[in-house]
């Protein structure tokens, strides 16, 4: 039998293996239209490789994955966060938990899982071959594999593993199967800020904060990193996952809402900040201010509300403190555009679900024809979760 795993990324790798594993006598070709295998996992969490996530204090799949929660939930019975930590130990990997839950390897280098993957690979007897772009699958008899290059190859099965596209184009080779597409658009993105003050505090990072999307139910936990082009971190980076169609249709144009305080509201800010006036009355408020703040931000965060930097907490008016709460818990910002979140790069959107059984990620239309992976319409939140997506796709393909 023969088996054709066209792109080799995270689920196609795994995939390889894992059917390799129950069916030594298959040959199992991997087909990567670029130059090398695991790019992207390579370049994942900073070249750290944030392989999954412990999901401790995780509320809810769908908290985690605002495209296919449904179908994820019900895959992780099959393959879980557990089993993926259990895999990669048992393959020689030392993983570790970190305090925001995120699982990476011991060593902290990507090229640890990289490299382990393309060692079972050889192993267990799969073919890679890069360089090589599938432009048409068709179905007949068999299934047909047209290249950029003008050959053919013929298999019994094929698993569709490319990954997200940002474009259409980018599911092209599945044109004329018939399937339903739910139109691509990306997702896990930082925020741009046009001209804005506050980017001059650049690598600044505060710690459990809210953001939400003006107008809308959105919002989202974490840390918030301000960069020389505005706002990222992942209580961005989240919130973009969350709204990524709506931010879309809006031409990413849009306000969004910072609460420095995260979920306090703004009578709680309020008695904060008269505690601080009482316990420090005669200091001037440039220089006694929240913990979660570094003296840039926030003497930033006084001229903006237009608060003497100078005067005293004693002097501080009620007034004061009502402008001061609302603008903390409350920081509007206009947003202009979004910005490409370093190299990694995550869709929303792709071959729609409804074309796949979801206890086998067969294809409905077409006996043989899997799907595993982001090319679904399934992703996630930043924190571990499209890996562990990734793993546990092509693992429940594999075992199909």
């Amino acid at each position: 039998m023969k088996i054709a795993i066209v792109g080799a990324g995270a689920a196609g790798c795994f995939a390889a293996i894992e059917i390799k594993r129950r069916k030594p006598e298959a040959v199992v070709t991997v087909y990567e239209s670029g130059h090398k295998a695991l790019a992207k996992v390579a370049v994942t969490g900073g070249g750290r490789c944030n392989l999954t996530n412990s999901f401790r204090g995780v509320r809810s799949v769908e908290a985690v994955y605002p495209r296919g929660a449904r179908l994820m939930k019900r895959l992780l019975r099959e393959f879980s966060h557990e089993d993926a930590y259990e895999w990669f130990e048992h393959e020689g990997i030392p993983l570790t938990t970190q305090e925001d839950n995120c699982v990476f390897p011991v060593s902290q280098d990507a090229m640890e899982i990289v490299d382990k993957l393309l060692w079972l690979m050889r192993k267990h007897g799969v073919v890679l071959k890069t360089g090589h772009r599938v432009e048409r699958i068709s179905h007949g008899e068999r299934y047909t594999l047209s290249f950029s290059n003008h050959d053919n190859v013929e298999a019994d099965k094929v698993v569709v593993t490319t990954g997200g596209s940002p474009k259409l184009s980018g599911l092209k080779m599945l044109d004329g199967l018939g399937l339903d597409i739910s139109f691509p658009v990306p997702s896990l993105f930082s925020f741009c800020i046009a001209n804005h003050p506050i980017t001059a505090m650049t690598g600044t990072v505060v710690e459990d904060v809210q953001t939400s999307i003006v107008g809308t139910k959105m919002r989202a936990d974490g840390p918030l990193l301000i960069t020389h082009w505005g706002l990222s971190g992942p209580a961005v980076l989240k919130l973009s996952s969350y709204g990524a169609r709506y931010l879309h249709d809006c031409g990413y144009n849009i306000k969004i809402a910072v609460n420095w305080f995260g979920s306090a509201n703004e009578n709680e800010v309020m008695e904060m900040l008269y505690e601080m006036s009482l316990r420090h009355p005669q200091k001037q408020v440039q220089s006694i201010y929240p913990e979660r703040f570094n003296s840039r931000l926030w003497i930033y965060l006084l001229d903006y509300v237009g608060i003497r930097r100078d005067m005293r907490w004693a002097e501080m008016g009620r007034k004061s403190f009502n402008r001061m709460a609302a603008m903390l818990t409350n920081h509007v910002f206009d947003i202009t555009g979004k910005n490409k979140f370093k190299e990694e790069f995550v869709t929303c959107g792709g071959v729609a679900l409804s074309n796949v059984n979801p206890s086998t990620l067969e294809c409905r239309l077409h006996p043989g024809l899997y799907f595993a992976g982001e090319v679904l319409d399934v992703d996630a939140i930043t924190g571990g979760f499209n890996l562990q997506a990734a793993w546990t796709m092509a693992y429940v393909v594999a075992k199909s």
